[in-house]
């Protein structure tokens, strides 16, 4: 179990750095739009530092396919969760974004969340699931996507719409959140393949399952939607807003999926419920639109003249 443990810690490490560099090359790109995907990947594999974040994720995504393998579903979204005050902290450090005492808030709520979901867990009785019934994986997974996609859509009409506040991204990274949450599902599917004996049957075990179809469906269409809304938004909120609803998705949808019982114990039962609750109450609150910039104070206007 502690195996997982660190392999989350260095996933926090990895996923955070990998999104502030990516949003640092993006701030220094011409403007990205998933209507044109082609121009928008010729623009990324053009940077170095977006590249360095690509690989960063990459990595975090590997380092993710062992926590699924030692964890339980929910206790390993609680660890991650946790990265968000690492993103924070680098938000604020190498990008000089600054967050608003109500969004320092909800970011605080949500942690308190997801550490009552993980309080809830039972290392006695806990157990880690390695298989799910594939139409279950289907139907949890497929209407997840064709709802993240028209939730990123919507927020891409509302965009463009003249005379509208400046959005802070809630839209989008709930639609990149549900897609990286069907992704992690997979990976979550993944590493339960990879336990069969030799390296023949895995593989074709792989290939029979819907996880590396899932992988590449989340990967592409993720890498595109999300590169538009890290260049719009500021990564300290859309982050946080599309790691609470992947972490929610992949704790509540995958411990039912993949068989991980819930807590027979009351209390801990109250907390993964409230926990859950709570963060989800939080997504809803949080503010839809960034605060306009202070207006310019007018420089005193002239004295008039007078006569005599």
């Amino acid at each position: 179990m502690w195996v997982g443990v660190v392999a989350a810690l260095l996933a926090n490490v990895l996923y955070s750095t990998g999104f502030v560099l990516e949003k640092r090359a993006l701030s220094a790109m011409p403007s990205v739009s998933v209507r044109e995907p082609l121009r928008l990947l010729r623009q990324v594999v053009s940077s170095p530092l977006w590249i360095g974040g690509s690989l960063a994720l990459a990595a975090g995504f590997g380092a993710q396919l062992a926590v699924y393998r030692t964890l339980p579903i929910a206790a390993a979204q609680g660890i991650f969760v946790a990265g968000l005050v690492l993103l924070l902290l680098l938000s604020s450090v190498l990008l000089g974004e600054r967050t608003s005492g109500r969004e320092r808030f909800a970011v605080g709520a949500i942690l308190a969340a997801l550490l009552m979901v993980v309080l809830s867990l039972d290392e006695g009785t806990d157990t880690v699931g390695e298989d799910a019934p594939v139409p279950l994986v289907l139907a949890v997974c497929l209407p997840s996507l064709a709802l993240g996609v028209w939730l990123y859509a919507t927020g891409e009409r509302r965009a463009r719409q003249r005379h509208r506040q400046r959005s802070t991204g809630v839209e989008y990274g709930v639609g990149v959140g549900l897609l990286y949450g069907v992704s992690s599902l997979a990976i979550k599917g993944v590493s339960g393949c990879l336990t069969t004996d030799g390296l023949g049957g895995e593989l074709l075990g792989l290939l029979a399952s819907p996880y590396p179809y899932l992988l590449l469906f989340t990967g592409a269409f993720g890498l595109v939607m999300s590169q538009a809304a890290l260049q719009r938004c500021r990564a300290s909120l859309i982050v946080p807003v599309c790691t609470t609803v992947t972490a929610l998705f992949t704790a509540v949808l995958g411990t039912l999926a993949f068989g991980e019982a819930l807590p027979d114990d009351p209390v801990r039962l109250a907390l993964r419920v409230a926990g859950t609750a709570l963060a989800v109450t939080v997504l809803l609150v949080m503010p839809k639109h960034d605060a306009p910039p202070p207006a310019a104070h007018p420089s005193s206007p002239p004295k008039e003249l007078t006569n005599g």
